[in-house]
This record gives structure tokens, C-alpha cells and sequence, in this order.
């Protein structure tokens, strides 16, 4: 499989491409690509294209493939924030899994506590992961990282279903699953019985992925593949 790197870039025709720094540096020392050598490229908006590396900060596009992986489910991703590893767990494996969206709050009784330059520079390095997945998994369109907020501040888009992930709903596999499903999860030690609520009155209906607790890094990447192979291209 030929390496594949996401560049920043308009990609419009065939020809050399400038590298920043961070594929650059991926290119030439992690992937210790050689000139001459083939890779894959995308920018994020559809299609990729085959490439040859140039060496010296370059890559050389030829042939375009609009060829796309994306799950006939756009799910959205409501994910109370988990600490550390986990929550960048949740990111890439969510992305490789083909949610469509990632909307991270802080709720109550979650453990991180974010905000102003600290939570931006947070959801930065969410959206870092998310492409670094994308360039892993084969997807050529990035899923949206939204900015992190407050629970309170956090308002329901779309018409399509619901679903809050929880030990005491009906399972999974009762639920309606269309295009445009939201999926809400909490962060380890769950979400306090208000926010339950407030998801409730807001058209979330409880989901239940089996008798057994998962955790926070666990729950969201088993719905998301339960929904696949329910609905989507499992």
C-alpha cells in the first residue's frame, strides 16, 4: 500500500506541489521516502491523487481518483471529554470507524476542565489526529472536529435520530438509524442525571449497547460499528 499524506493544498490539476513542514518531515523522515518513489495525496475535499515524491519539499501529482470511503451514515459524534489518551482514542478510532462529525463537550462530571487558548489548542490537536486516521484508513474528506464547549451551550442540529448510549435503554438494534444519526456519549464517569435529561427533552432517545458497562473510550467506537453493520458498509 502506497503511503498517503494529507496536504493542505488546492490540488486542482497535475503538477509539483510545495510540502509544508509537517509532510515534509513525515515524507522524508518518518516515511523515509526516496525521490522517485510513488505515495498517495489528498487535501480533504474529495478524490485523492497518485503522486511521486520529488525530494527536497516537493511531490509531483498525476492522476486523479475521485474514489471516496465514506459511510453511507453521516453520524455526528456528541462525546463528553474523557481525559489524556482516551479522548484522542475516541477521535481516531471514531474517524476510522466513519463518523462524519465530533462535537466534544465538557460536561459536569467529567475530570478535564478546558477553555479559551487551552481548549482551542486542544481541538487543533484532535483535528491533527482526525487527519493523521484519514491518511491511515483511506478516507479522502476529513470529518469536522467542532469547537469544544459547555454541555449548557450545546444545541441539537438536524432532524435525523438520536441516540444517547446507555445501560438502562433499548438495544441498539431496535433504534431507527438513517443518515444524519446522532450518537451522545459521556465521558468516564458518565453524565449527571440533568444532562440525561436536557438530551432527552431534546429528542435523544436511550440506546443500549448490551448488559455490559463500557467505558468512555469503548461505548461510542461500539455504537458507531454497531450502526455500520446494522445500516451502513459493514
Amino acid at each position: 500500500m502506497k503511503p498517503r499524506v494529507y496536504l493542505d493544498a488546492p490540488l486542482e490539476r497535475p503538477g509539483e506541489v510545495s510540502l509544508d513542514d509537517a509532510p515534509a518531515h513525515h515524507l522524508a523522515r518518518v516515511l523515509r521516502l526516496r525521490e522517485g518513489e510513488a505515495l498517495t495525496v489528498f487535501n480533504g475535499r474529495g478524490g485523492e491523487w497518485d503522486a511521486e515524491f520529488l525530494g527536497r519539499r516537493r511531490v509531483r501529482t498525476t492522476t486523479f481518483n475521485p474514489i471516496e470511503r465514506e459511510s453511507p451514515l453521516r453520524i455526528t459524534l456528541v462525546q463528553g471529554v474523557s481525559a489524556g489518551d482516551r479522548m484522542d482514542y475516541t477521535v481516531q478510532k471514531a474517524v476510522e470507524l466513519g463518523v462524519a462529525a465530533i462535537q466534544p463537550l465538557i460536561t459536569r462530571k467529567g475530570v478535564v476542565r478546558l477553555d479559551g487558548a487551552r481548549a482551542s489548542a486542544r481541538v487543533e490537536h484532535w483535528k491533527k489526529i482526525a487527519i493523521a486516521a484519514c491518511e491511515q484508513c483511506g478516507r479522502n474528506r476529513i470529518p469536522d472536529v467542532l469547537p469544544l464547549i459547555d454541555f449548557r451551550d450545546y444545541r441539537p442540529n438536524g432532524e435525523g435520530p438520536r441516540l444517547l448510549l446507555s445501560a438502562q435503554g433499548e438495544s441498539i438494534r431496535a433504534m431507527k438509524i438513517e443518515s444524519g444519526t446522532t450518537i451522545a456519549a459521556g465521558p468516564e464517569a458518565g453524565l449527571a442525571p440533568d444532562e440525561q435529561e436536557a438530551l432527552e427533552r431534546a429528542g435523544f432517545v436511550r440506546a443500549s449497547l448490551g448488559p455490559r458497562v463500557l467505558r468512555t473510550e469503548t461505548a461510542a467506537l461500539a455504537a458507531l460499528a454497531a450502526l455500520n453493520a446494522l445500516r451502513g458498509d459493514f
